[in-house]
């Protein structure tokens, strides 16, 4: 699926983080995504093209 990312949206991956969450808020977007888990705050940096194909819902910022 194809979203507009946006820092500060929530996306729900496929997979869940080893926490249970499959949450995430988005914090840098560019070639490279910095993402923080929503369950335990944890951070990672994974690459677009890794979020685009395991994206299966966005939630907007408020």
């Amino acid at each position: 699926m194809k979203f507009d990312y946006e820092v500060g949206d929530i996306v729900r991956l496929k997979k869940q983080h080893p926490c249970g969450s499959s949450e995430w808020e988005i914090l840098r977007v560019g070639a490279d995504f910095r993402l923080k888990c929503m369950g335990c705050g944890h951070q990672i940096m994974i690459a677009r093209k890794a979020v685009e194909k395991s994206a299966r819902e966005l939630k907007k910022k408020a």
